[in-house]
């Protein structure tokens, strides 16, 4: 017999191999089930419908406002405000921004604007969740919720009621019972004691149901801090953007501008705090001066008039200027002395909170400068120690500043102490040479210039005071906020929806049914189309054999005109080409993996299809262990077969019986089950009966045991000319290509090929779409043909 490959490209089904995935069969293979598609689009647009319908708006507000950073300016000379502590300190924009969005500052808000409570009035389709299917009624609520007492936590807490009449309400519980109640009346509730007083929108939303929701001031406080975005403009700005998204476009605009106010409130609270301070003091020490002064002016009148004298000669008038002079700089030096030591003290001291004293009288550009920064990094680390506590990693920095910047203070400090005490110790010996002049003077008159310098040296103090206290007093009437609104709170439109849902409803409606069907494919272990097996088995496919329903095994003859008996036509063309274009003497080898493949319908229905054609075809059962050929056929039993010829109990003609299909097709069954199948099968007799029915036949058909579960289909390679290897559609195993490769590559199979078997297009999606009207007139009515293409894809 001839091993020659046969070579017929036009007509091979096998080429397939050698090919991608035509794109147009992927397309098929999703048109076929279009009914869920269809499932798809209508459960896509009807999710679309209901979220378009719930979908509330979400409004995107942002406000701007800019924040003075002095720290990036050049410092230049104090004015005179600095020299008693009272500057402006600069601001840090990182430190401001989180100012702006500290606890602190938001749960004020949160208990101004009552944010802790939201109004719903109930509306369209009812659900469980309130919020979905109601609209949000802030400042346009007919009621206001007072919570008079607390009891426990309120998240989650909450009362539904509908509005009666201007006196009375309904209170709902979750059984859905009702209750009457009436406004201003305090009731007693496991979250507290509340009571609910009408506002003026009431008239207006008689009738409605109404649902208030309670959260937690503290959790409230903490969302809010979540939601609200603060950030800066640019880099090399100082302006900072603010930004939050609420469903209610007036809420949010109330929000940002509460937080810009209370922030403008607390910056403005705390500067007029430094400078009440000095007022204060200042105050206290004029009032002290005030009366010296009175006393003393008090003491010369009544020095004069005791002695009288009415006043000093010239000589003293120059002794008392010349010492009146130095006086004043020896008070001015004290003075100085008196801050240096205040200095000196605070930055000594291990303690962090005291108020950083001022530098009064000290003209010194590097302490001024390093108080200032003092100043700046002691207001930095308080609004951190405001929001997190100090054993926090983040004071790590900040805390070394603080040392760096206290051991610059300490050596100006020392260095300027050093300077005034020796500038003290001259101008004390000064006083000591007109003090030594004026004993010169006359009992009476020296007396009354000592009395008259003491005066003169207060004045002069009150005086200095008295300038000091009414700078501080302008700066405290005209204390600004270093920071300026840029833009108040404003919502931007919001962004249209519809296009975004459609786009993603047109992607889902897509997706879906495409990702079920090339994951079940994906997944799926089973033969489903042709490439499945020219990939791994790389052997080519000689025909495609649609799904037969039914239970006659025969589905071929001269007046059958379907899709099957068309494709078992086309089998027997492909025959002849297989074989070489040989007339007669052809032996076809016809098994499978396993069981339950089509293998002895493929044997007994090509055997038919041969005979339609006149060809002279016997169809030899050598499945000696499921024998079916008998029984498809209706054949007794009885008669003898090839087992009985293999033990020599039975002639050639003994054993041949014909189909009753018609005289060109005959039948070898079995015969008798025997225990030795495989030893039988590598007789002599067997290969001589081979040979036999070759020269008497055009076809000779066999039917052999699945070659995964027996070798025999191995053994039998040897007298045929050609294998069909029969695969079945969705029940075939992938790993059985590789077998079957395994077969081909070691050449235990005699030129195999194989038959696809069963195909079923619209449940797996593939095959040739066959239309039956082109073989048969009989008629099918259009609604019949929807109904039973649907009903086979599912």
């Amino acid at each position: 017999m001839s091993t020659q490959q046969a070579q017929f490209a036009p007509m091979m089904l096998g080429e397939r191999s050698k090919k991608t995935e035509n794109w147009k069969v992927v397309l098929n293979r999703y048109i076929f089930h279009w009914p869920l598609f269809l499932i798809s689009i209508l459960l896509t647009i009807g999710l679309a419908f209901i979220y378009l319908k719930r979908y509330k708006p979400v409004y995107d507000v942002k406000a701007t406002i800019i924040v003075k950073d002095n720290s990036k300016q050049s410092s230049g000379k104090n004015d005179l405000l600095d020299e008693i502590g009272i500057s402006n300190s600069p601001d840090l924009i990182e430190n401001e921004i989180k100012v702006l969005k500290s606890k602190q500052l938001l749960s004020r808000i949160v208990d101004d604007l009552q944010l802790w409570v939201t109004y719903y009035q109930k509306e369209g389709l009812i659900t469980k969740n309130d919020a979905l299917t109601s609209t949000d009624m802030y400042l346009e609520s007919p009621v206001k919720f007072v919570l008079t007492s607390v009891k426990g936590n309120l998240n989650n807490q909450g009362i539904k009621i509908k509005l009666i009449d201007n006196n009375h309400f309904e209170l709902i519980s979750k059984d859905g019972k009702s209750t009457a109640l009436s406004f201003h009346q305090e009731y007693h509730d496991k979250f507290g004691n509340w009571k609910l007083v009408p506002t003026q929108k009431l008239k207006a939303s008689k009738g409605k149901t109404l649902v208030i929701s309670l959260t937690d001031p503290g959790t409230k406080a903490l969302d809010l801090q979540k939601g609200i975005e603060a950030s800066l403009s640019s880099k090399l700005g100082t302006s900072i953007d603010l930004a939050v998204s609420d469903v209610n476009e007036q809420r949010g605009k109330d929000i940002l501008n509460a937080v810009i106010a209370n922030y403008y409130s607390a910056a403005t609270t705390g500067k007029n705090s430094e400078l009440k301070q000095t007022l204060e003091f200042l105050d206290q020490r004029l009032a002290s001066l005030t009366n010296e002064l009175s006393t003393a002016e008090k003491g010369i009148e009544g020095f004069k008039s005791s002695k009288g004298l009415t006043d000093i000669s010239s000589q003293s008038e120059i002794s008392l200027q010349n010492l009146q002079a130095n006086d004043s700089k020896l008070n001015e030096i004290n003075l100085q002395l008196n801050v240096i030591n205040g200095v000196e003290q605070y930055v000594n001291s291990s303690r962090e909170g005291n108020k950083i004293p001022s530098t009064i009288g000290i003209n010194d550009a590097t302490l001024s400068s390093a108080v200032e920064r003092l100043s700046v990094i002691q207001l930095e680390h308080d609004k951190m120690a405001a929001n997190m506590p100090e054993t926090n990693p983040e004071f790590d920095p900040i805390n070394r500043q603080l040392k760096t910047t206290k051991g610059v203070i300490q050596e100006s400090v020392r260095n300027i102490k050093q300077n005034l005490l020796s500038a003290r110790n001259k101008l004390q010996s000064y006083n000591n040479q007109f003090e030594a002049s004026i004993r010169d003077i006359p009992t009476e008159e020296r007396q009354l210039l000592n009395i008259k310098r003491q005066q003169l040296s207060k004045e002069n103090t009150y005086t200095y005071l008295l300038q000091k206290r009414e700078e501080a007093a302008v700066k405290y009437a005209s204390n600004l906020s270093n920071s300026r609104i840029v833009d108040d709170a404003y919502a931007e439109t919001p962004k249209n929806k519809k296009p975004f849902v459609f786009l993603l409803s047109l992607v889902f409606m897509v997706a879906m049914p495409v990702g079920l069907i090339y994951g079940r494919n994906a997944l799926s272990d089973k033969i489903l189309v042709a490439e499945d097996i020219t990939k791994i088995a790389d052997v080519k496919i000689v025909g495609e054999i649609p799904y037969q329903g039914g239970k006659d095994p025969i589905a071929i003859n001269r007046t059958t005109v379907n899709a099957v008996s068309e494709q078992l036509r086309a089998l027997r063309i492909k025959l002849y080409y297989l074989h070489n274009r040989k007339e007669t003497g052809r032996v076809t080898l016809v098994t499978s993996s396993v069981s339950k493949e089509g293998k002895s319908f493929t044997t007994v229905n090509l055997a038919a299809t041969l005979s339609l054609a006149q060809k002279r075809t016997v169809v030899l059962e050598l499945d000696m262990r499921k024998p079916k050929i008998a029984k498809y056929f209706r054949l007794s039993n009885e008669k003898k077969g090839v087992t009985d010829y293999l033990n020599n109990n039975a002639s050639v003609d003994e054993i041949i019986q014909n189909s009753g299909i018609n005289k060109f097709l005959d039948v070898i069954p079995c015969g008798q089950i025997v225990d030795n199948p495989s030893e039988l099968l590598e007789t002599r007799q067997l290969k001589d009966l081979i040979t036999k029915l070759a020269a008497i036949y055009d076809d000779v058909i066999i039917d052999s045991p699945p070659v995964h579960l027996v070798p025999d289909a191995i053994l039998l390679s040897n007298l045929v000319d050609v294998t069909l290897y029969v695969v079945r559609q969705g029940f075939t195993g992938k790993s059985e290509m590789d077998f079957l490769k395994s077969l081909k590559e070691e050449n235990h199979l005699r030129n195999p090929y194989v038959v696809f078997n069963s195909i079923e297009r619209v449940k797996h999606g593939y095959g040739y779409s066959y239309d039956e009207s082109y073989y048969s007139n009989a008629k099918k009515s259009i609604v019949s043909q929807v109904f039973s293409d649907f009903r086979n894809r599912f």
